[in-house]
């Protein structure tokens, strides 16, 4: 009797290999942008397209979802033909297929944005996000695309540029250049001047390397640990970040690529310095007493 158990333990185990399932691979979608905007106006259309993370020409089923409500399309593509203002919102996919042990389904994307304007004018700008030194490149579009006389540029109000060409490029942008802007633009049709203008459009820009701030944390009663709080906004691929730690003006051991460091606690004057190399910038944080 001792010797059948565990022949019958043995063979459960290996039955159990055998009706177990594994569980399956799990897959990404992503929904891409087919059409140039994400901002058109009502009666112009856009094209969505649902990319899975799979790779293989197995047959998958497309899932389309307008913020929380499931829509009938269930191609791969999704088409807004002649969009309506009502059809604005953001937008996801996701992917399923039937296999032996049911159906399986992707993550849902992360959204795209739609918006459908009813109006005669809207701006358009790029990049997004702007950084501190880019070229803002702001566009007034116009319902039909007629032949423009003048294109007023406003920010917060007040005009600051004004020309033929709805594009205006405002080069080297700083904090100063954020704000809400708008534009008016007019032309002529049977010998009539008609005008029309946008509504506000916010326009942010951002440090590519925000001002660090300090923070010291006790990790032991004479252990403290520096920690260099910063804002990095560098695109992809972004060159990575050095960080140095201070104390009353002296060095505390070498650059680092991580944004802490602990040190032996003693009352002082820190601070710390974080440095982009390829890009040469380089930001401190204001001097903090630490210690008693």
């Amino acid at each position: 009797m001792d010797t059948v158990i565990p022949l019958l333990v043995l063979v459960i185990s290996s039955l159990t290999k055998f009706v177990v399932p594994e569980d399956p691979p799990s897959f990404n979608a992503v929904v891409e942008l087919v059409t140039k905007e994400q901002r058109v106006f009502s009666g112009e259309s856009v094209r969505l397209r649902c990319n899975l993370t799979d790779k293989r020409t197995t047959s998958w089923g497309y899932t389309w979802f307008r913020g929380s409500e499931e829509l009938p399309q269930r191609e791969q593509d999704l088409h807004l033909w002649k969009a309506r203002v009502q059809e604005s919102g953001k937008y996801y996919c996701q992917g399923w297929k039937e296999t032996g042990v049911g159906n399986i389904y992707t993550r849902r994307s992360l959204p795209v944005e739609i918006k459908v304007d009813g109006g005669w004018a809207f701006l358009q700008y790029q990049p997004h996000p702007v950084l501190v030194g880019d070229t803002l490149q702001i566009t007034c579009r116009v319902r039909l695309n007629p032949q423009l006389e003048e294109v007023f540029l406003y920010k917060d109000g007040v005009e600051v540029m004004r020309q033929k060409d709805p594009r205006f490029h405002l080069t080297n942008a700083t904090l100063d250049d954020q704000g809400d802007y708008s534009c008016r633009a007019s032309w002529d049709i049977n010998r009539q001047t008609r005008s029309v203008i946008s509504s506000d459009v916010p326009v942010q820009v951002s440090e590519v390397l925000t001002e660090p701030v300090l923070e010291a944390v006790s990790v032991s009663k004479d252990k403290v640990k520096l920690i260099c709080h910063v804002q990095y906004n560098a695109r992809a691929p972004a060159p990575p970040v050095n960080y140095y730690f201070y104390k009353n003006n002296n060095r505390l051991g070498v650059a680092t690529s991580e944004n802490q460091k602990v040190v032996l606690s003693a009352p002082g004057l820190y601070s710390c310095r974080a440095r982009v190399p390829q890009l040469d910038i380089s930001r401190w944080s204001e001097p903090t007493e630490f210690g008693q």
